[in-house]
Order: C-alpha cells, then structure tokens, then sequence
C-alpha cells in the first residue's frame, strides 16, 4: 500500500495529490482504504485505474465520459455503448477543432499576407474591432474583410513570405526537409500539417543517393503516376511503374477493392518492392504488406513515401511503417492523399537537381 503521494509520483503524467482527491469527489476514482492514521492508501488496483484516467485524459476525453466508460463491466456495456460514448466525445472535439479552424483561417488571412498587402493602413486598423473579450477574431465583419480582401486582386501572393510567418520555427530542420514541408503546406493549404509529417533520419539521403542511381519508382494507382514530375525523373534516368495500373481506380475504395477481389497484386508486389522508392497514396493495404515484406526480410525498399488515406487502416500502416528500419516520409493518422504523396517524391526529385551539391540533411 502506498500513500497519495506515492501514487501521485508512481503515475505521473502530472498528476498532483489534489486532482486525487478530486477524482474521489466526483466519483471518478473509487474511495481508498484508509490507515490507523486516517492516512489514505492505494494499491497496484488504484495505480492501474489512475493511469487508466490519465491515459483517457491526454485524448482528450471529459471526465464525465471517462467515468462512464470506467464505471461499465464489459457485460453491463457491450461495444455499442462504447462506440455511442466515442461517437459522443468525437462530435464535441471535432466541434472544438471547427471553431478553432474557423479562428486559424480568420489569422492566417491576416498574418499570411504579404508586405503588399499589408500596407493598406486604413484596413489594418480596423482590427481594433476584434472583441477584446474572446480574444479571437470571429467578431471579423464583413465589411473588414472586405477592407484587407480589396489588396489582394492587385498582385500575385507571395507564398514564400507568406510560410514564413504561418509555419512553426523549422530553423533546426535541414534545408530540403523544410521544402518539403512547405510544399506539402501549399499543397492542401493546410499549417498545421507540419506538425505531423514524419521523417526518418536517412529520408532525404536515401531519397538523393538512389534518385541519383536512377532507380525505379513505384506508385500504388495511375492517380499519382499521373501527378509524378516525370521530366526531372527523365532527366535522373528514373523509371515510373504502377502496382495497380488501372486508370479507372482513382478512389481508395476502387483500389481497396481491387486488392481484396485479386490476388494477384501480391506477385507484382514482390518484384517490384526490392530496391525501388515507393509512393503510396491511396491503398492502406499496399502499404501494410510492403511493411510486413520488410519486416520478414524479403525485401528492402530505398525509400518508403507512405501516405495512404483512411481512418483506421491507414494509421495503423503508417504507425508500423515508423517502426521499421527502413527510410520513409509518412503523417501521423488519417491525413495524406496521393496528391501530397507525388509532391514529396517531386519535392524531392527537384532539391537534387536544384541543389545537387546540398549536404544540409547530413548535418
């Protein structure tokens, strides 16, 4: 049996004793066996339920919501219950991430413009209408956008400018992975993408040594095939081939579909997954294949671009593609596409040829 304190520091994750207490208020945690002292003490049950809270609590669920799914045996609470609680705390964060989207946009429109812009002092001042109470810009007017949108039909945007007052500090990040990133922004018009592409440590120097080699890339639909750069991969003397060579797939159910109604993708998989840089961007599946083929040692791909798209399937591969000793650019969940996955290969294709002698990824 340990004390309140113990178990604050046994579980971490910036639990204090007072929130202890508080989850006992609200019936959140269970009341624990006291001492002769009236001293409270818990054991390994109470540390595993504590953790339990916490886990829940950095996904962002409610406490209201974690009692409830913490208070159902699995027979008092089959899966459907389950899924209604889910479905519950997904439409209040999803709500939340709509009014904070909406707010994001609001200052992109303004911290994202350019100097040209900005230099209409008349529309600049009427910022002093945001309300000084919520702190946010949605008490924009109409007629003020209607100010700072009379500016913009007078120039071409200056993207670059731009990127650099929206993304994150990337100023630790090699040169050609901040291209990247920027392009992937520009792509789907999306900041806050950045914060969730993932680089392996050798990403840009398998990508430059074997574009270089002019080896083959392999797309996973004609879709993205399409969308590749094929004059610079001509001019690094790198083929394209397809795994689905079908242009009449260009959805991920078409090309999930596919995979499961026919074998036969298998055998095209194995001898094109050796060697070769891979752009996946519709098909979870190929994806999870590829990796189960690496981590079987059947083959070693030169580089793994995976960014299929799903909500459950998809996540899953790209989580066990960060797994694997192998070189990948890969999201975090469900965003990817197979147009930001022809814009990192072509991102890529072009630094080499732009920068050929740029060793900032060796830093």
């Amino acid at each position: 049996m340990i004390t309140i304190k113990e178990l604050a520091q046994t579980v971490g994750s910036g639990v204090t004793p007072r929130m202890v207490r508080h989850y006992h208020q609200i019936g959140l945690l269970p009341q624990p066996a006291r001492s002769s002292s009236n001293y409270r003490l818990y054991s390994k049950t109470d540390v595993q339920s504590l953790q339990r809270v916490m886990a829940l609590k950095q996904q962002g669920f409610q406490l209201s919501h974690i009692k409830q799914m913490l208070a159902d045996s699995p027979a008092a609470a089959p899966s459907d219950r389950l899924n209604e609680q889910l479905q519950k705390q997904y439409q209040v964060v999803l709500q939340q991430l709509v009014k904070l989207r909406q707010t994001a946009s609001a200052l992109e429109g303004i911290i994202g413009r350019d100097r040209t812009c900005q230099s209409s002092a008349k529309a600049l001042a009427h910022l002093q209408w945001l309300n000084a109470e919520t702190q946010t810009v949605q008490s924009l007017t109409e007629s003020l956008w209607q100010q700072l949108d009379a500016t913009t039909f007078n120039h071409p945007e200056n993207f670059q400018e731009a990127l650099e007052r929206l993304l994150p500090d990337l100023s630790q990040r090699p040169e050609i992975e901040v291209d990247v990133l920027s392009h992937l922004v520009l792509a789907c018009g999306d900041v806050s993408l950045a914060a969730f592409v993932r680089f392996s440590t050798d990403t840009i120097k398998a990508a430059r040594e074997n574009l270089l080699k002019g080896c083959t890339v392999v797309s996973d639909v004609s879709a993205i095939a399409t969308a590749l750069d094929q004059t610079r991969l001509t001019h690094l003397n790198c083929q394209t081939v397809t795994l689905l060579d079908d242009p009449h797939i260009d959805t991920v159910a078409d090309a999930e579909r596919t995979l499961w109604q026919d074998d036969g993708w298998y055998q095209r998989l194995n001898d094109l997954a050796d060697g070769n840089i891979w752009v996946i961007g519709y098909s979870p599946s190929v994806l999870i294949k590829l990796c189960e083929m690496i981590e079987n040692r059947d083959c070693q791909p030169a580089l793994v671009i995976g960014l299929p798209i799903g909500f459950s399937h998809a996540p899953a591969a790209k989580r066990r593609l960060m797994q694997l000793k192998v070189p990948y650019l890969t999201t975090e969940g469900a965003l990817g596409g197979g147009l930001l996955a022809a814009v990192a290969l072509n991102r890529l294709a072009a630094s080499l040829i732009e920068k050929p002698n740029c060793h900032c990824y060796l830093g």
